[in-house]
């Protein structure tokens, strides 16, 4: 009995289906059948699943006799299933790499659940890959098995087929058919979770949804809608024990049909009068419909009200009108004033005693800039340095301007020299004699530049014209170490200068003392003796917010009360949104991440450019991959991060919560072994880290020395103090106690 049957209806999708069919034939798990179900499709589809099937004995064409609804081919594909558990997959969408070993890993984890919901991200047409609410609603969930009823918020998990992996007995025993109808497939959706007596979540991304250009089709009678919707609630109210969810369900009844609403525009008033009676009939009694506009409008087309309803819409729109007209004379008024006056500016002469400095997109005073201007304040005090913040940023004190000010467009136009970790915004023209230093925040692990052209989800439909107009600005660009000078030589091309001079911002930690140690550890509240773990995971274009790909609390308290996690959100990010617990600090508002990591006894991420920083203290490093196949295909990777060779893998390697804490309790963490991968890891990423990359980079820019002048290279390879009496490496390879 094959473990996994993957059911693909199919009906004139030949263009779709062979890369759909493929996703699955390219997983790794040899037990698996795929279904392909075809109603007489005219574009030669069936006959490309014929192909299929006589190329691989994994793969089943089944021909329907006539024309049915994607339903009943799903239906249909079920039927002759031997899976022991059903999954079902559309032409156009794809599985993701690893996505089956991910799915089969959290079944056994969960002892064969009746349901499994997992991940999947969103393809706009014409767009890249976009995180979905579902991933939020399955992180929260956590990895205990439940159902709908303990756990309600699971409703708002898409409504779709291909997002589950649902166990074949229970389809079978509990008679899960979908059946024909516009609205089959969520139907079906929503009453397999709430039938199901077992549900697991996976917060990983499995499917990647791409959807199509969207073409006219039939039209439908809207009130089909809500027919679907009162069989739907009429089943749960006839189940004992799902009282919980008749409230919540009714609440997305009422979205959805609010939505349909929109579109129902030849049968409007039927169409509000079949809710109405909807509503009467499902309404749980206390229901409230919310405050707003939104809730309003629920009221009044669920107590039947179509004309004030319609009056209400034109309404709102009528003042939407008036207000984005306003908004927009307002703006270009600015706009030009603002034009005219940079324009004027750059009449007059330049300052060369005047610098701009930037990071992050403008969110304060951090990374290499600020070492470089802390520097240029000591070795070049004749240079003013000026930050450019946002309004809700701190300037610690420094000279700085809001963006779109009279000061700001006044500074862009005078100062000579421009110092940013990312690009300035393309409104800035580069005089001549203005210097840009681009300094760069990060080693390249993940696709950059020009290399997004193959990677799209990166890439996010940027314009790589004006993108490379941007880069043309740049003077000098920075580089930490070999790697990264030839990945923005590949990336970036153009005239810039590259100085290889290490990152200003790592200074520090080849200057540490054991009383900075100590300062940085006093000043985040951490108790001698008290072990410290950063854990500081990536940003994923396909997720939203802070994700954290392990369950913290369970990590917390695995480790006990002597171990400390202090979480680092992705700087996108405001906060991690910890819960309350003591084995958990979140300190993504940490003005410097270089305190953090002097704080730490071991780091834990996944693929964020702090590794290649933290390497430069020879400390643990712990690599926590439970995506790395959907990251580096949706991403895009310069080099193999868990290859395990010297150079590129800096650590141990744990690619679920229960590895990760075992890697922790049995000395792994610290291991020997782990310890010679570091020392080769920083051999190859942190060459130019010695102490004085700040002084190189300010004598070149702004003082203008020549390279035989500056201080040369020296990486001082010394392991840099911890806590006392931190646990080191025995002879075993194990942490001595």
């Amino acid at each position: 009995m094959p473990r996994f049957t993957v059911v693909v209806p199919v009906h004139d999708a030949r263009g779709l289906l062979r890369e759909c069919m493929e996703s699955v034939l390219r997983q790794r798990p040899a037990d698996i059948e795929v279904i392909g179900i075809d109603d007489g499709s005219t574009d030669g589809s069936g006959r490309l699943l014929d192909e299929l099937a006589a190329a691989d004995p994994r793969v089943r064409a089944v021909h329907l006799a006539g024309h049915v609804s994607a339903g009943e081919r799903r239906d249909a594909g079920a039927g002759q299933a031997r899976g022991e558990y059903l999954l079902f997959l559309e032409p156009g969408l794809v599985q993701l790499p690893g996505a089956l070993d991910a799915i089969d890993a959290r079944l056994k984890a969960a002892e064969d659940p009746d349901l499994l919901l997992f991940g999947h991200l969103r393809t706009p047409f014409l767009g890249t890959p976009e995180p979905t609410r579902s991933l939020d609603v399955l992180r929260a969930a956590g990895d205990a098995v439940t159902t709908a009823s303990a756990r309600p918020d699971l409703l708002a998990v898409a409504p779709v087929s291909w997002n589950r992996a649902v166990r074949r007995e229970f389809w079978r025993d509990g008679g899960l058919r979908f059946g024909s109808g516009e609205r089959a497939e969520a139907m079906w959706a929503l009453g397999s979770l709430v039938a199901a007596e077992s549900v697991a979540a996976l917060a990983t991304p499995c499917v990647d949804h791409r959807q199509q250009r969207p073409l006219p089709g039939p039209h439908r009678d809207p009130r089909e809608v809500v027919t679907a919707y009162d069989t739907l609630l009429a089943d749960v109210t006839a189940r004992p024990g799902t009282e919980p969810l008749r409230g919540p369900l009714y609440a997305l009844a009422v979205r959805e049909l609010l939505k349909t609403y929109a579109g129902a525009r030849k049968r409007r008033r039927a169409y509000v009068q079949a809710v109405a009676a909807f509503s009467r009939a499902h309404r749980p009694a206390g229901h409230r419909a919310g405050g707003g506009r939104s809730g309003l409008r629920a009221r009044l087309l669920t107590d039947g009200r179509a004309r004030t309803l319609a009056a209400l819409d034109r309404a709102l729109a009528a003042r939407r009108t008036l207000r984005s007209r306003a908004r927009t004379l307002r703006k270009s008024a600015l706009r030009t004033a603002f034009r005219h006056y940079y324009r004027l500016q750059r009449l007059l002469p330049l300052d060369p005693g005047l610098a701009v400095y930037a990071s992050y997109w403008n969110r304060g005073v951090s990374c290499n800039p600020a070492a470089v201007h802390r520097k240029a304040a000591e070795l070049a005090p004749h240079i003013r340095g000026v930050w450019v913040v946002g309004k809700a940023e701190a300037a610690d004190g420094h000279a700085f301007v809001l963006p779109d000010t009279m000061a700001y467009w006044r500074l862009m136009a005078r100062a000579t020299y421009f110092v940013n970790n990312v690009n300035f915004p393309d409104h800035l023209v580069k005089r001549p004699g203005q210097r840009h230093l681009q300094t760069h925040h990060g080693t390249p692990l993940k696709r950059m530049g020009l290399d997004q052209l193959a990677h799209p989800a990166a890439a996010k439909g940027f314009s790589f014209r004006r993108f490379l107009g941007r880069v043309d600005r740049w003077d000098w660009s920075l580089s930490a170490n070999p790697h990264s000078t030839e990945t923005w030589s590949r990336v970036y091309p153009s005239a810039v200068r590259h100085l290889e001079s290490g990152y200003p911002r790592n200074d520090v930690y080849a200057t540490a003392t054991a009383e900075s140690v100590a300062a940085a550890r006093d000043a985040l509240g951490i108790a001698p003796g008290r072990r410290a773990i950063l854990y500081a995971p990536t940003h994923r274009e396909y997720e939203r917010g802070f994700t954290g790909a392990l369950d913290l609390v369970r990590v917390a308290d695995a480790l006990g009360p002597d171990t400390l996690l202090l979480v680092r959100a992705h700087y996108f990010h405001a906060s991690a949104g910890l819960p309350e617990h003591p084995g958990l600090l979140d300190v993504s508002a940490h003005p410097r991440v270089e305190e953090l990591c002097l704080a730490a006894d071991a780091l834990v991420t996944d693929y964020s450019s702090v590794m290649f920083d933290y390497a430069n203290l020879d400390r643990p490093i712990v690599v926590h991959a439970p995506d790395w196949e959907v990251y580096r295909t949706v991403r895009g990777v310069t080099f193999d991060l868990l290859s395990g060779r010297p150079g590129d893998t800096p650590g141990a390697v744990t690619t679920s919560t229960d590895e990760l804490i075992f890697c922790f309790r049995d000395g792994g963490w610290d291991s020997r072994a782990n310890a010679g991968l570091r020392a080769a890891f920083r051999e190859r990423f942190c060459p130019y880290d010695d102490g004085r990359a700040a002084e190189r980079v300010v004598r070149t820019v702004f003082l203008g020395e020549s390279a035989d002048a500056l201080p040369p290279v020296e990486p001082a390879r010394r392991t840099v103090p911890t806590q006392p009496g931190a646990r080191r490496v025995s002879p075993a390879g194990r942490p001595s106690p």
